[in-house]
């Protein structure tokens, strides 16, 4: 099924909001709970499944549907669709905390994206979202960090959700070291894993948690500042900001080691 041919515009700054018009007949699928509006001529309906195969009987939906509870995800997706006959009609999303959406054409990404499993936003129906298997052994056995993922294949627009600023960076066979929140999708060229962070002292003391993830191979990758992990923590009355050296785990006496 080709995808819908919708158009957009991406409002605000902080919290934004991509809003998406729709032709009669014209469908854009969500997560649920991201629409903050809709015009009138708008309806929504909440299905199993993403829509890429209309003709897929419920037993295929059901499969397909189950396969994103793996990630975490609802068993369901809202369907939002310009049920007119004539004009435009226009339908507002949102994510649930600060960040930066990112409108991605897929005709451009023949191979599809990788994306985290709490980044898909919206997107054009006739999108596919499944799931991605990370192979590599250290994604499996750290806690399920970037071990299951969600793949999105189609030929139309997808708009991600990634939390403070966007960093796109390009690698040539180079190899990069990120903190393993901070990855918000990458193309399949790209080999994604889960690794130590240094040796003991640094993974005791250094602030920046016990893993990091490294991402090798040619493509982009997408990098989000602040993962909602590190939000939350932020926000927590003796989070980030009460003493910066929360982030370990011995706290400030990392500093016996400078003395």
């Amino acid at each position: 099924m080709r995808s819908h041919d919708v158009d957009y515009r991406i409002l605000g700054h902080d919290i934004q909001v991509v809003e998406i018009e729709l032709d009669p007949g014209e469908s854009v699928i969500a997560e649920a709970g991201t629409m903050v509006y809709m015009d009138e001529p708008i309806a929504w309906d909440t299905r199993m499944g993403d829509g890429s195969e209309p003709d897929q009987g419920f037993f295929g939906k059901l499969l397909s549907a189950g396969t994103r509870m793996i990630t975490g995800e609802s068993l369901f997706m809202t369907h939002f669709t310009h049920a007119g006959s004539y004009g435009k009609a226009k339908v507002g999303f949102s994510a649930p905390y600060p960040g930066t959406i990112m409108p991605l054409d897929l005709s451009t990404l023949p191979n599809g994206l990788i994306v985290q499993k709490d980044g898909f936003l919206a997107a054009a129906r006739g999108t596919k979202i499944g799931i991605h298997f990370n192979q590599r052994i250290g994604s499996g056995l750290f806690g399920g960090e970037g071990f299951i993922l969600q793949k999105l294949t189609g030929d139309g627009k997808a708009f991600i959700h990634a939390g403070g600023t966007v960093i796109e960076r390009r690698l040539n066979g180079e190899m990069l070291r990120v903190d393993t929140g901070c990855v918000v999708a990458f193309e399949p060229g790209i080999e994604f894993n889960i690794t130590r962070a240094g040796n003991l002292k640094s993974m005791i003391f250094g602030g920046e948690g016990l893993l990091l993830a490294t991402l090798r191979g040619t493509g982009r990758v997408w990098l989000q500042s602040m993962p909602v992990k590190k939000l939350i923590q932020a926000l927590m009355p003796n989070g980030a900001n009460a003493q910066k050296e929360s982030g370990t785990v011995l706290g400030g006496l990392g500093r016996m080691f400078d003395e």
